[in-house]
């Protein structure tokens, strides 16, 4: 029919004429805060769908401590916008298309009651001598803003993931605390002598590991005469014999600093 070329000229048109249509910036502030229905709304949403990796308490299992994250300087509006965007790099997905920002909003106005108070007092610590302290003892294992050994944690965002006193204990050598990826193991071949490495993957007939000189390296479990996952950690412990109370201040400040945000975009 004649007519419909000028109809989808006409259509093609209007669609390069029309000006993109763009999400609206979230709000500064959330609007459901200390709204009791959408705290329970909150509640339901947080256990279902980030409690496995943040924990019941939200205090973080394998992933950051989400009590502290307004204490450390986080705003509504740049939390709504990480829920809604996740974390590039990191294990902190989007929550998709179909959670609605009313969602979002109730997710965080139940993580609202459970945030830690604002810290009144200034913190412990020389952060620039706690960085020295890190370089010294901590980063042939652990990497910070792209820096440093791979055997442990990625570091870059400790200080949203970590209280203080949770920090403590670990230096010390109070809890031990393998998270996935990081599990101590010695891997024993048939015809050669113990590797040691932290454990990256493993099903019913091989395992992979990353050894002490950072090599990633696969095994056939039928090939190897032992396969060993250790109770101990490889972190070593730093009582106060190898870290005073003072240089523990420091480390611990200059670890507390370290959110993996920009603190001018929150």
């Amino acid at each position: 029919m004649t007519w419909i070329r000028p109809v989808l000229t006409l259509a093609v048109l209007t669609i390069i004429s029309t000006p993109p249509v763009f999400a609206q910036a979230p709000a500064a502030k959330n609007p459901l805060e200390g709204n009791a229905d959408a705290i329970v709304g909150g509640q339901g949403l947080f256990r279902s769908r980030c409690a496995d990796c943040h924990g019941m308490d939200a205090r973080g299992v394998r992933s950051p401590d989400l009590t502290q994250v307004w204490a450390s300087g986080r705003t509504d509006a740049g939390l709504f916008q990480t829920l809604r965007t996740g974390v590039p790099n990191t294990e902190m997905p989007s929550v998709g298309a179909r959670t609605s920002d009313v969602e979002i909003w109730k997710i965080l106005a139940y993580l609202r009651t459970l945030a830690a108070p604002t810290p009144s007092g200034p913190p412990r610590g020389d952060a620039a001598n706690g960085q020295r302290l890190f370089r010294a003892n901590c980063a042939s294992c652990h990497r910070v803003n792209g820096v440093g050994g791979r055997l442990g944690p990625d570091l870059s965002r400790v200080g949203l993931a970590r209280t203080r006193d949770v920090m403590v204990r670990q230096i010390r050598g109070a809890m031990e605390d393998f998270r996935p990826g990081y599990e101590p193991v010695t891997v024993t071949p048939a015809d050669g002598q113990p590797i040691r490495g932290v454990k990256k993957n493993e099903d019913l007939f091989s395992v992979q590991i990353m050894d002490t000189r950072e090599r990633v390296q696969g095994y056939e479990k039928d090939q190897l005469r032992t396969v060993t996952n250790e109770t101990k950690s490889a972190m070593p412990i730093y009582g106060p014999d190898r870290l005073s109370e003072t240089d523990l201040d420091d480390l611990t400040r200059y670890l507390l600093s370290l959110r993996g945000f920009d603190p001018s975009v929150k």
